[in-house]
């Protein structure tokens, strides 16, 4: 129990669950919203290569073309969801990416695809940055990575509710003379436009503006987020051109843009990966065995981050699951068997998320609230062109030499590489400060 200023006592632990239940719940959907309409490209190509005469490399530049717009646009739209709110801004992204996404069902080349992928990725910057520092409103430091991980979850979490469901369509709708693949892009998009609507009505700005929150719960947050704040006396304010030129922030953003190549190089290529080990697999079957390894993952990154928070240690438990992704997706290019390989893509992709949250911890221990909320946008956008890069090169790679585990062995190399690069940011020992090697750094 812990006494406010007015004398009133709180069951912490009660009210932290009670925020978590209403907040948690439904930023968790708009995120599996969101990356289903973003990977569900993957599932449709298994149809839509063949319609439109798509090579591998022009498929690759599909998928990766959506960060080069999420990049442009990442921290103008976080900006601005600083000076909207987050209800207005986050429902306005959910409406229009929506729109995007169901145009999508109707082209009818190459180049129509591209603009609108690219244009996809406009729509939906600033989301995730904007909902990771959303919810600081509303938990302390000591709870972060926990929510986070709860949060972001929703990424594995769209691949197992994703596969089944985009194959399901794919193989059984095909009204009106239209393909399969163009009906599952169009019926995953209105999930985002009832979203944005839902958002505008349902989503509280701050804990002041919650009406489910007494006055006393309200000044005790309010205290405990303060109290948060001068525990972290190395905590600075940073403008937007000091945060693009911050060696720190850069730094991350490196971190971030190699960890992405390997993640989404991996997630969108596993569909054609699994497809490889069978030509009898249908896309039902396909997206069935896809599940596998996100439904691993999801259990794993949800546990390591709680050992996070228990722990209250952020480098080590970011750094070691990215050395055995790196290890694993290594693996995967080298074993023939395919339960094999389906269980070092699971190892791999456990890895992988089980980075995110310890990760997205680490700016909020050296910057404030308001220069966390543009530093988390500059690593993200900075991060997420290596989502256009992963891809695209697996892509090239794959129409060279008509495999795709050549250069899933490459990006092994480069998580490598992001794994020592965590491993060398040194933090004191309370956790107050991040510096990145100055060495490694240059």
């Amino acid at each position: 129990m812990s006494d406010t200023t007015t004398g009133a006592l709180i069951d912490e632990r009660a009210l932290v669950h009670k925020i978590t239940w209403r907040i948690i719940p439904f930023v968790f959907i708009l995120y599996v919203i969101s990356y289903l309409d973003r990977a569900n490209i993957g599932y449709a190509a298994l149809q839509m290569n063949r319609e439109l005469a798509l090579s591998s490399e022009a498929f690759g530049l599909i998928s990766g073309i959506f960060f080069i717009g999420y990049f442009a646009f990442e921290v103008p739209s976080n900006i601005a969801l600083n000076r909207f709110g987050a209800r207005v801004w986050i429902a306005r992204i959910l409406l229009t990416w929506g729109a995007i996404s169901f145009a999508c069902g109707f082209v009818q080349d190459a180049t129509q695809l591209y603009v609108l992928r690219f244009l996809l990725g406009v729509a939906e910057a600033g989301f995730f940055p904007g909902i990771i520092v959303y919810l600081t409103y509303w938990f302390r430091q000591k709870e972060l990575a926990t929510t986070v991980a709860l949060f972001t979850a929703a990424i594995p979490v769209s691949y197992i509710i994703g596969a089944p469901l985009s194959t399901w369509i794919m193989d059984n709708v095909g009204w009106l003379g239209l393909s399969g693949w163009r009906w599952m892009l169009m019926m995953e998009a209105a999930p985002a436009v009832i979203g944005g609507i839902v958002c505008l009505l349902y989503l509280p700005d701050r804990p002041q503006d919650a009406g489910w929150l007494t006055q006393a719960e309200k000044r005790w947050l309010l205290s405990e987020q303060d109290k948060d704040r001068k525990a972290r006396p190395a905590a600075g304010h940073l403008g937007l051109r000091q945060t693009l030129g911050n060696p720190r922030v850069l730094y991350l953003s490196f971190i971030y843009f190699v960890y992405q190549c390997g993640s989404l190089g991996t997630g969108y290529w596993m569909p054609q990966i699994i497809k490889s080990f069978s030509s009898r697999l249908t896309h039902t079957e396909i997206g069935l065995i896809a599940m596998i390894p996100y439904l691993f993952a999801t259990i794993v990154m949800i546990a390591w981050s709680r050992r996070s928070d228990r722990r209250a240690e952020r480098r080590l438990h970011a750094a070691l699951p990215l050395g055995v992704a790196a290890c694993a997706m290594l693996a995967t290019g080298l074993v023939a068997d395919p339960v094999a390989a389906i269980a070092m893509i699971s190892l791999a992709l456990a890895g992988l998320y089980a980075f995110k949250s310890p990760f997205w911890a680490l700016p909020t221990l050296f910057l404030s609230r308001e220069s966390a909320s543009v530093s988390i946008a500059v690593i993200n956008s900075i991060g997420n062109l290596g989502g256009f890069v992963g891809p695209f090169f697996i892509g090239y790679v794959k129409d060279a030499t008509h495999s795709a585990t050549t250069g899933l062995m490459l990006l092994a190399a480069l998580v490598c590489v992001a794994f020592l690069m965590t491993l060398l940011i040194r933090i004191d020992e309370r956790g107050r400060a991040v510096e990145a090697a100055r060495a490694a750094a240059g």
